[in-house]
Parts: C-alpha cells; sequence; structure tokens
C-alpha cells in the first residue's frame, strides 16, 4: 500500500506459534555465515551497535515486534486481567496474559534496530498501542497502551542487551513492564526473559530465566522460570515452564503453575490439588494474520512501516543489493540528524515519553499524554 505522497508502506505477518514470516529466505551454509560475521569478535562483546547484513533480517524492525507482543492475538487475554472477581482471580489472568506475550524468533534472522524517533501505532479492537524508539545508543524502546473500555494501561521501558559468548548470543532485556488495571487500583510489575540463541551444537532460539511478577496493592507474586533444556542442547524440553502464585508476606502457595509455553500451561490449586487449563498457545498465538492499514492518511512518517518499506520490499524480493543501499540510507539519515543536532548543540528529546536513567533503577519511561488515538494500522479481530 502506498501513502498520500506515494510512499511505501509494507506490514509483514507477525512472529506467531509457528515461528512463520513472510521472509522464508534461508542463507545458505548458515552457520558458515554467522561465524563469519562473529570471526573477530571477543566473547563477551556487547554487540548493540553490532550491523547485521540485510540477509539476516526479518522484515520489521524491534519495535514493531514489541508491539506485536501486545496486540497480535487470535484471543484476547489482557480484557480478563480486569474481569476477575478476587486479587488471586486478577492475578492468574495477569499470569496467564504474560506467558501469551512470549513469541519466538526463527533462528537465523533478527528485527532491524529501531532507529531514533521511529514511531509504531497500531490497535486491537479498544486496545490503542504506541510505541517509541526514546534512545539509539543505547536503545531504549517505550510502550504504551491503553484500554479505555476495560481500563487497562500497559507501560513497558525495554533495553536489550545482546552479548556474544562464542556458541551462543544471550539478549537480555533489561527495564521494567507494567500492567495496570485502573479500575482496581492494581499495579503489576515485571520482567521479561532472557533470549538464548544458539549456534553450536544444536542450532535454535529458546526463552530462559525467571519472570518476577509483583502486585504491592495486594501482595501477591508471581514467579516463572523458563527452561532451555541442557547446557548442549540436547535432551531437556526448550519450553518447559514452571512457577507459583503466592503470598509474598506469608510466602504461602495459592497456585502451581507447569507447562510448556509454546503447547500447554497448566494451573493446580495447592488447597485442593484441581488442575486447569491456564495458557492454551494455539488458540492465542497460532496462524496470526498480517495487520491492515485501516487509514492510510493518518500514518506518521515516523512510523516502522514507513521508515523500513525499501529495505521490507527489497528483502522480501530477495534483492539483496537494493536492501543493503536501502537500510544504509535509513541508517545514514540517523548519523546525518545526529551530526545536525551536534552542530546546533540540540538535545534529542522523545515526543511521547518522559525518559530518564538512574544507576540504581535502569531507564525508566513514562508517557505524556493519558490516552492513546484509535491507530491507522489494525489488527483484525
Amino acid at each position: 500500500m502506498k501513502t498520500e505522497d506515494n510512499k511505501d508502506v509494507i506490514l509483514t505477518t507477525p512472529l506467531s506459534l509457528e515461528g512463520l514470516l513472510d521472509n522464508n529466505f534461508k542463507p545458505p551454509n548458515l552457520l558458515q555465515l554467522i561465524f563469519g560475521l562473529f570471526r573477530n569478535i571477543r566473547p563477551g562483546t556487547d554487540l548493540t551497535r553490532f550491523q547485521l547484513p540485510p540477509s539476516f533480517n526479518m522484515a520489521k524492525s524491534h519495535l514493531q515486534c514489541y508491539g506485536e507482543m501486545v496486540y497480535c492475538v487470535n484471543k484476547d487475554m489482557l480484557s480478563n486481567c480486569a474481569k476477575g472477581k478476587t486479587s488471586i482471580d486478577r492475578m492468574i489472568s495477569v499470569v496467564a496474559w504474560i506467558i501469551s506475550t512470549v513469541r519466538m524468533f526463527p533462528f537465523g534472522v533478527a528485527p532491524y534496530n529501531s532507529v531514533l524517533g521511529e514511531t509504531h501505532h497500531a490497535s486491537r479492537g479498544t486496545l490503542n498501542v504506541l510505541l517509541e524508539q526514546v534512545s539509539h545508543h543505547p536503545p531504549v524502546s517505550a510502550l504504551h497502551a491503553i484500554d479505555e473500555i476495560n481500563n487497562i494501561e500497559l507501560v513497558w521501558c525495554e533495553h536489550i542487551v545482546p552479548k556474544f559468548f562464542g556458541a551462543y548470543v544471550e539478549g537480555v532485556v533489561h527495564g521494567k513492564r507494567k500492567l495496570n488495571l485502573l479500575d482496581k487500583g492494581e499495579s503489576y510489575v515485571f520482567n521479561a526473559p532472557t533470549l538464548l540463541i544458539k549456534f553450536i551444537p544444536k542450532t535454535g532460539t529458546r526463552w530462559a530465566g525467571n519472570v518476577n511478577v509483583k502486585c504491592k496493592e495486594t501482595g501477591l507474586e508471581a514467579q516463572l522460570s523458563f527452561k532451555t533444556g541442557s547446557v548442549l542442547g540436547f535432551g531437556g524440553d526448550n519450553g518447559s515452564l514452571n512457577g507459583r502464585i503466592f503470598n509474598s508476606s506469608s510466602s504461602k502457595i495459592f497456585y502451581e503453575i507447569y507447562g510448556q509455553w509454546d503447547r500447554m500451561v497448566y494451573i493446580k490449586d495447592t488447597k485442593d490439588g484441581m488442575i486447569k487449563v491456564l495458557y492454551n498457545p494455539k488458540e492465542v498465538i497460532s496462524n496470526l494474520p498480517t495487520p491492515i492499514i485501516r487509514d492510510p492518511k493518518g500514518l506518521w512518517q515516523s512510523e516502522s512501516a514507513i521508515v523500513w518499506a525499501e529495505v521490507n520490499k527489497s528483502i522480501l524480493s530477495q534483492d539483496w543489493n537494493k536492501a543493503k543501499n536501502a537500510k544504509k540510507a535509513v541508517e545514514e539519515k540517523e548519523r546525518e540528524l545526529l551530526r545536525q543536532r551536534k552542530s546546533n548543540k540540540e538535545e534529542w528529546i522523545p515526543k511521547f515519553f518522559y525518559l530518564s536513567y538512574s544507576p540504581e533503577t535502569g531507564w525508566e519511561c513514562s508517557p505524556k499524554q493519558k490516552t492513546i488515538p484509535p491507530a491507522p494500522i489494525i489488527f483484525s479481530i
């Protein structure tokens, strides 16, 4: 699709349970190419500034991937978080929703590093989502989402640090995520698991580590542990997940959680032993359709689908020389804007978020506006 000024807008299939992408190209001798890229990089090196060639990119940016985790679902689990009659019911729904935000990146491809000031604005039903790249070095992304009908608000601040360790890349996601149930006066604060990209002896992408969920107002907490199997990548269950919901002051466990986040997750009541399905990914994130553009006139020039349109188009047609030049043009434009700001002694200020940093808490983002209008990009329900 094209905008009124004849600029291309290209949206691609979101990451789903199947890990499918519009860009199904797989470079030949993948491991050889990967180790060629990292040949001169020492283990433990921060890859934040490392630029991948377009043949290793999926046709979407990091900012879009973050947004799709929230609004690209076949079944609305977020609104359930506000419908629970008791605080424990609401915590159960929050935990199920958090698991639904986990998506698997196909091995061998990664999204673009979002440029400073890039935005992504999308809607699903009554949920309006707005993201902005609020820092480039280091890369920090901010997300604000509002469902005014169900009185739910999301505020995320994401700072991912990828490091190379020889046999794998570890992507640690820093930053605080909040889910606010405005009618209930409850705020749920949680973190994200770590993404592992393994090269040898068995290739693949996996989620690992612990996710902690806390609600100060109710005193309830939840802990989720994502497992990766054995160190070598063989045996074990890379989709394994277990956890618990408990009272933070007494440590009394109300529910135990277990299963596989990409197959089925169950919840067990410790009081009576009753077991129920907590999350079925096939119902929520399987075979996700591509978002559509409802209003081309409403698209901002900073929209991800416009910023990366030429790169997207070239990657999808596998015209790698054109993709390389198009990607270089986007990156050079950002460098030129940086040079101009330095020359004019101007400080860049995010348009939609306040941004702060402290050694104790890391990066913090807060929205400048209380509401978000419906977006020109929608995910059909």
